[in-house]
């Protein structure tokens, strides 16, 4: 109960995520200074905008060579020094791939206390920032209305899958692009999607056609690339494509030119437009609120893909560019109630 295990980043990463852009490291877990607190990490959120923070400024900071991975998680208070948080508490934020965080509590992704005996992996996928950002990117920016027809590629993910079924929730058709049969056909027969694409054997283009006769009024978009293409091409008039993710370019050793269908946005009269999560995070209640309930309803299905292990951060990483994960995925280190180092 010492140490302290850490990956950190080790060099900028060209390509898909390998074992060689990180070190692991042991370190003696840091005292507790007035104002801070120290949290045991329990499950680790895996999210492709972390292969992005490794390489580049984004809307926040690199992670800096030598300093741990950076990523949204869930833990236990097991020492305070600090007004706000109790040991014992289960906490969420930005804890970091490492079994330990000494914390003032702030920082680009805060901490948050979370209901006693909190279901985790949910709090982390649904409830938590994934659900958040299905929630605020498709009833802000989206703006979705009853009759609508809805396009959500990534969708047997962990946001699109959610988004799509807020979508239905909302009164809309909804089509899911997903990759191979097995995802497909959780999206129609568990998700509620009306339709689903597997891109992988399917044209894209062709099919968006086919099952879009009268256009795409809304088109979320997790992928970027051909399939952003293949949408704007097939995009309604006054249709809008909300900007969430672009993961088809994440791995990218030089970034992939822009779509070639954009005048579609020109002839449409449409409307294009990215956001982030975390400018809607003083509303995450009614989020939280809102898919709590339809949670309860049973008007949402979700899975998450946990794998074991700290250790295995890497290669979830590498799952979720390779497709292997359906739903969220997370990395389970600990099981709490957690002693004191």
């Amino acid at each position: 109960m010492t140490i302290n295990r850490q990956w950190r980043l080790a060099r900028r990463p060209r390509g898909l995520v390998q074992e060689t852009d990180f070190s692991w490291t042991d370190e003696t877990v840091p005292a507790v200074g007035e104002g801070q607190l120290l949290v045991r990490n329990v499950c680790l959120s895996i999210d492709p905008t972390q292969r992005g923070w490794m390489a580049r400024d984004t809307y926040v900071p690199a992670i800096g060579i030598g300093e741990v991975i950076r990523s949204f998680g869930a833990g236990q208070v097991v020492e305070s020094r600090h007004d706000g948080f109790k040991v014992g508490q289960l906490v969420q934020g930005g804890v970091g791939w490492q079994d330990y965080l000494l914390t003032d509590g702030g920082g680009s992704l805060p901490l948050s206390t979370l209901p006693p005996g909190a279901d985790i992996p949910l709090a982390l996928s649904v409830l938590g920032l994934t659900g958040i950002t299905a929630y605020f990117g498709l009833l802000e920016v989206g703006r979705p209305q009853p009759g609508e027809t809805v396009v959500v590629s990534g969708a047997a993910g962990a946001t699109g899958s959610v988004v799509g079924q807020i979508a239905r929730i909302q009164g809309c058709r909804v089509v899911g692009i997903a990759g191979g049969p097995d995802k497909c056909r959780w999206l129609t027969e568990k998700a509620g999607f009306h339709e689903a694409i597997d891109y992988k054997s399917e044209r894209v283009d062709r099919r968006l056609r086919a099952l879009c006769p009268d256009g795409i009024d809304l088109f979320f978009d997790n992928v970027g690339g051909e399939i952003l293409d293949a949408a704007l091409a097939s995009l309604a008039m006054r249709g809008r494509v909300v900007i969430c993710g672009a993961i088809a370019g994440y791995n990218e050793k030089v970034p992939p030119p822009g779509p070639r269908n954009y005048l579609s946005l020109l002839v449409k009269r449409g409307r294009m437009e990215g956001f982030i999560v975390l400018d809607y995070m003083d509303r995450a209640g009614e989020a939280v609120e809102s898919l709590s309930k339809w949670l309860g309803e049973g008007k949402i299905q979700h899975e998450e893909d946990v794998q074991q292990g700290l250790e295995n951060a890497p290669a979830a990483l590498r799952r979720v560019f390779e497709g292997k994960n359906r739903g969220k995925q997370l990395v389970k280190i600990a099981d709490p109630p957690l002693p004191t180092p």
